[in-house]
C-alpha cells in the first residue's frame, strides 16, 4: 500500500481532503509567510501558490510519491482556493477547492469553511474562537464520506478544541486537539504550535504532533513534527508524519510557497 486506505475503492488512496473540513490551527498558520497583516486587514499580496511533494514508505508496503499544487486567494469574501493532487504510481488524481472566512461577532470569531473534490466529495467545518491574548476555541467538521485524498492529515469528521496565547498576530503559542467522532473515534491528533517572527520580516513556525489511534487493529502512539521558515512572500516547510492518516506507512513532506 502506498497511500492510506480510501472508502469503497483501491486501498492506495487517502481518506480526507487537503486543507479539509477540520481546518487545523497548525495547517493554516504555517502557510503564512513572514509577518501577517494586522487582524482584520487584507494582505497586500492576495495570492498564494504552494507546491508540495510527499514521500510515503515503510510498513511492508511499496514506497510512493505524490505531488500537490494549490492556489489560494484572500479577499473581502474570505479565502478561495483550488488544488490538484497526483500520485502516478497508484493512479491517484483529484481536483478540489474550497472557501473559508473569519467573521467577528463581538467577542466571538466565527470560522466556517466549505470544501469539494472531484468524485463527489463535499465537506465543511465550523469553528468558534474567543479571547485576545489568551484565546480558546471549539469546532466540528463533517463530510459526506465520499472518497477523497487526505492532504490535511487530521481527522476530518471530528471535533476540535484549541487554546493558546498570542503576544501579537505574528508571535503565539498554542495547542489544538482534533479527534474523530464518527467512523474512527479512537483517532486523535494533538498539535503543539509555536510561531516566532525573525528580523527582516522572516518567521519560524514549529508544529509538534502527538498521534494516537489504531492501525491494523493495533493501538499506536507516535510523534511527528513540521518546521516552516518564511521570508517576505516566500516559505518552505519540512514535515515528518509517522503512520500517516493512521496507516502503516510513514511520510516525509516538503512544501514551498510564494505570495504575489
Amino acid at each position: 500500500m502506498t497511500w492510506p486506505s480510501c472508502r469503497r475503492c483501491s486501498s492506495l488512496l487517502a481518506a480526507a481532503l487537503a486543507a479539509g473540513p477540520a481546518v487545523a490551527l497548525a495547517e493554516r498558520a504555517a502557510d503564512t509567510a513572514a509577518v501577517p497583516p494586522p487582524a482584520g486587514e487584507l494582505p497586500t499580496e492576495p495570492f498564494k501558490f504552494t507546491t508540495g511533494f510527499y514521500r510515503s514508505a515503510s510498513g511492508g508496503q511499496p514506497a510512493s510519491t505524490g505531488l500537490d499544487v494549490n492556489l489560494r486567494h484572500t479577499g473581502s469574501v474570505g479565502d478561495l482556493w483550488i488544488g490538484w493532487f497526483r500520485a502516478p504510481a497508484v493512479a491517484a488524481s483529484q481536483v478540489r477547492g474550497g472557501w473559508d472566512r473569519t467573521f467577528t461577532l463581538g467577542p466571538v470569531r466565527l470560522q466556517p469553511s466549505l470544501q469539494w473534490a472531484s468524485g463527489g466529495f463535499a465537506g465543511g467545518s465550523l469553528n468558534l474562537e474567543t479571547g485576545d491574548n489568551w484565546y480558546a476555541g471549539a469546532g466540528l467538521g463533517r463530510t459526506n464520506l465520499r472518497d477523497y485524498v487526505n492532504l490535511n492529515f487530521d481527522p476530518n469528521d471530528a471535533w476540535m478544541l484549541s487554546a493558546g496565547y498570542r503576544w501579537s498576530d505574528a508571535r503565539y503559542a498554542g495547542m489544538q486537539v482534533v479527534r474523530d467522532n464518527r467512523q474512527h473515534p479512537d483517532q486523535q491528533h494533538v498539535h503543539f504550535v509555536l510561531r516566532l517572527p525573525v528580523e527582516g520580516g522572516h518567521a519560524v513556525f514549529l508544529d509538534v504532533l502527538d498521534k494516537r489511534g489504531t492501525v491494523d487493529t493495533r493501538p499506536i502512539q507516535r510523534t511527528g513534527a513540521s518546521l516552516t521558515y518564511g521570508w517576505p512572500g516566500l516559505f518552505v516547510r519540512l514535515a515528518y508524519d509517522p503512520q500517516v492518516n493512521f496507516t502503516s506507512q510513514n511520510q516525509w513532506r516538503v512544501s514551498a510557497g510564494t505570495r504575489f
